[in-house]
């Protein structure tokens, strides 16, 4: 209830802020959604015919369906690559961090060389990254230059996978990335002393374990039989994302250690840790707020990642091929808009399974100050 004309005011100041975001970003996203359930398409909009309301087909085809084996590429790509992104971003990032915190001279020199590259367009790294890796003049003839045999790895045109899969076994593996994270946090909530919540997850984690044993995921969510698995052609665009956004996590990390207090490392001293173990039991710990703060970035950059892509690989290239790729192509060049708004729809959930739990956790973090 508004208790006093200044929050009459302040409302009335938010007000066309609170109209325009409504309309403009959750108005048009409830419109994608309700045209992800309707077959539209270009040949509609020039006759002018209405579009057909097909309720879930769309996102049946994408994911079971014969002809869309390109989004389900996608999804694998997706995947593999938001690991290895985020882990070549932290650990590099962590590195540089902890190698310039050591207070060396020209430290601002190289710190402003390692964030240099963000000042880059994705465009520009992956046209940069694309003449570096061409397999006939790139980085793979530098050997000849010292008289050994270059390399003949295909990069970013790699068609070679590693750990091959059925796309019938995707619900399997959810259900055991399910099962990860609930003994994950049965085993926290047990290292804090919390018995029930922590009986609650190992309740849970037992049904998913015997789901798994008799097969049930992949009888209940029947998909099609296909082979996918990772492609080493990704290794190129990890890279040229890594290289772009590693500085930036190391300005994160850099930031983290200014605000350690020296005192807490030198007690760690006093007690008998060397330099390993301060940063292993004082420093990393008090860092894990930046470390979630960068998975979050990092993983949300990856999720809808498209130019980089594209600069590399054009519109053809499934081995290194994102869902926001595929969904430009087929809402604006195969005029399948109901299509392609049910991919845009899938990247938005994919994109909020990573931001609302770190959104929850800021919200709880805050209520408790």
């Amino acid at each position: 209830m508004i208790k006093n004309n200044g929050q009459v005011m302040a409302l009335l100041v938010l007000l066309p802020s609170i109209l325009l975001l409504g309309l403009f970003v959750y108005g048009f996203i409830g419109w994608t959604a309700y045209t992800s359930l309707t077959d539209s398409n270009g040949l509609q909009q020039l006759s002018g015919l209405p579009s057909n309301f097909v309720q879930l087909r769309n996102y049946s085809d994408l994911f079971n369906g014969s002809l869309n084996e390109r989004f389900r590429i996608d999804i694998v790509n997706t995947l593999f690559f938001t690991l290895l992104f985020i882990l070549v971003c932290l650990v590099l990032g962590l590195t540089l961090a902890i190698l310039l915190d050591q207070k060396i001279q020209g430290e601002t020199v190289f710190r402003t060389i390692f964030l240099f590259p963000m000042a880059l367009s994705f465009v520009v790294t992956g046209v940069v990254w694309k003449w570096l890796f061409n397999p006939e003049r790139g980085i793979n003839s530098l050997p000849e230059l010292i008289g050994l045999p270059g390399s003949d790895f295909r990069w970013f045109i790699s068609e070679e996978q590693w750990l091959p899969f059925n796309w019938q076994q995707m619900p399997t593996f959810l259900t055991m990335f399910a099962l990860g994270l609930v003994i994950y946090f049965a085993l926290r909530w047990y290292a804090k002393k919390r018995a029930q919540w922590a009986a609650f997850a190992g309740a849970i984690a037992l049904l998913l374990l015997m789901l798994i044993t008799f097969d049930v995921p992949r009888q209940a969510l029947p998909l099609i039989s296909e082979e996918h698995g990772f492609n080493l052609a990704l290794f190129a665009v990890v890279i040229a994302a890594g290289w772009q956004m590693s500085g930036y996590t190391m300005a994160m990390y850099l930031a983290g250690l200014r605000g350690i207090s020296d005192d807490l490392r030198e007690a760690a001293r006093v007690d008998g840790a060397g330099e390993f173990g301060v940063y292993r039991y004082v420093v990393l710990p008090l860092l894990q707020p930046i470390t979630l703060s960068a998975v979050i970035i990092l993983g949300h950059i990856s999720l809808k990642i498209f130019d980089l892509v594209y600069t590399m690989g054009g519109d053809t290239n499934l081995f290194i091929d994102m869902p926001g790729l595929n969904m430009y192509l087929t809402t604006f060049r195969g005029q399948q808009f109901g299509m392609g708004a049910a991919i845009a729809t899938v990247m938005l959930i994919m994109v909020a399974f990573v931001i609302v739990p770190y959104l929850v956790t800021s919200f709880r973090t805050e209520d408790k100050r």
